[in-house]
């Protein structure tokens, strides 16, 4: 039985994302004593998951644990535990241990930071052979399917066989879906090119998916074009106006704008389109009447707080207000916001609050060594300018990592050379290969409260 905080204001933060992080770090100095509780034991610096699949950084140079992050902030502790529901009246979060175990956490102000996880857009089915990309253990299992692909076609004896395995698809042509496919080209044409001798790695096929009329559509029409042009230079195949309407351990099949269905035969498929609100959101909403958007994020007022309970705060990818992007910079700025209300609150401050207003820092993608793409406010720019905006965007947001300094020699040397020093994989996983006697694949991982 965990031990009541004995100090007047107990503050419980659901995720230890970037939402949640800013928000402990905002109740820093304040006289409450807060509780982060977060099925990882880590934080993840998420918008960089690519670059681990791909083998660019480490998962350590990503990741690094919570209590790590938060050694100095001596009022908060932090919990591995998965929150599954909230006492409204009763102001009791109810989590569950990585043993099974209960646990029931007191509180006075909640701030609610799961973020959101893969959406199959109703066919849940489709993860077991396309997995999505929002944690680490996805990252890692991404990778080791990326580099596998190229072993097992190595060995394959059939042509057929081959290809497949040579051929591979994304599905979604957002941030993450256009950087993924660019690295894919750029391991093929760059890292593995002279390293078999049975097949040539440069010619493995990368297809992208978008089911719109553009990729990182929004970035806005120009660099959406522009973006479009560097993947197909890279040899990238985009395919617009396309809709995913099955998929197997073989491949996936496709309907066009015209109706038209096509198979693809491709042993790697990686879904990148799509979230949705984990089912705490669900749980959350029955139990305060709060609405959702089709997503399932949860509709908040403009503090952030739910409509009556203004001791609950939404915040990051799990709230809905104004059509905010799921950026990570949101994530940050309102989970600021919401820790500054609370200190404010317990140090007196009875001024009305001002509403949580989002300041836009600009987006940005990587494609290949040397080009990216990067947005802020009218300013588009793209190529080698747009891909040192990107590194010096990306050094800022690392601040803090002890990792800083190994990313950035990681990044040198991708960009000087191609090599990639974080291409191990384990042979076991979701994707192992089938072989006498084996049974299906287990099913894909849920996405942690993050």
């Amino acid at each position: 039985m965990l031990e009541d905080h004995v100090t007047p204001r107990r503050v419980v933060i659901l995720g230890g994302g970037f939402a949640g992080l800013f928000a402990a770090r905002a109740l820093r100095r304040a006289p409450v004593a807060v509780t982060v509780v977060d099925r990882c034991a880590h934080h993840l610096f998420q918008p960089l998951l690519y670059q681990c699949a791909s083998g660019i950084l480490s998962e350590g140079q990503i990741a690094q644990p919570l209590r790590a992050v938060l050694r100095r902030h001596h009022n908060v502790r932090c919990l591995l535990a998965e929150a599954t529901e909230v006492d409204v009246p009763g102001r009791l979060v109810h989590a569950v241990r990585p043993d099974g175990g209960t646990i029931a956490l007191p509180y006075d102000d909640l701030i609610v930071a799961a973020g959101v996880r893969q959406s199959y857009f109703g066919h849940d089915e489709f993860a077991e052979h396309a997995p999505g990309m929002k944690t680490l253990a996805d990252a890692l299992d991404i990778r080791r399917r990326l580099y596998r692909a190229f072993e097992m076609a190595e060995s394959a004896t059939d042509p057929q066989e081959r290809q497949e395995w040579l051929t591979f698809a994304l599905v979604g042509g957002g941030p993450t879906g256009v950087e993924l496919a660019g690295q894919i080209r750029e391991i093929a044409g760059h890292t593995l090119d002279r390293e078999f001798h049975a097949i040539d790695a440069a010619g493995a096929r990368v297809l992208l998916f978008e089911g719109s009329d553009a990729v990182l559509a929004a970035f806005g029409p120009t660099l959406a074009r522009r973006a479009a042009g560097t993947l197909r230079s890279l040899g990238v195949e985009v395919q617009l106006g396309t809709i995913v309407t099955g998929v197997d351990e073989r491949g996936l099949t496709v309907r066009d704008h015209d109706g038209r269905t096509t198979r693809i035969d491709a042993r790697t498929v990686l879904w990148t389109a799509g979230v949705e609100a984990p089912p705490l959101a669900g749980a959350l909403a029955r139990a305060t009447g709060a609405q959702q958007d089709r997503a399932g994020r949860i509709l908040v007022e403009p503090d952030l707080t739910i409509a009556g309970h203004p001791e609950i705060r939404v915040v990051g990818d799990l709230m809905s207000l104004d059509k905010l992007p799921g950026l990570a910079e949101v994530a940050m700025q309102s989970g600021a916001y919401a820790g500054r209300m609370i200190r404010h609150a317990v140090e007196g401050r009875t001024k009305q609050p001002k509403p949580f207003k989002y300041l836009d820092l600009g987006s940005a993608a990587y494609i290949s060594r040397g080009r990216a793409v990067v947005k802020v406010g009218k300013l588009n720019v793209s190529g080698v300018t747009g891909w040192l905006a990107w590194l010096f965007i990306h050094i800022g947001f690392l601040t803090g990592f002890r990792s800083r300094f190994g990313a950035l020699l990681s990044w040198l040397i991708v960009f000087a050379s191609g090599a990639r020093r974080e291409r191990a994989f384990t042979s076991g996983g979701r994707n192992a290969p089938a072989g006498p006697g084996s049974g299906p694949p287990p099913p894909a991982s849920t996405p942690p409260v993050h």
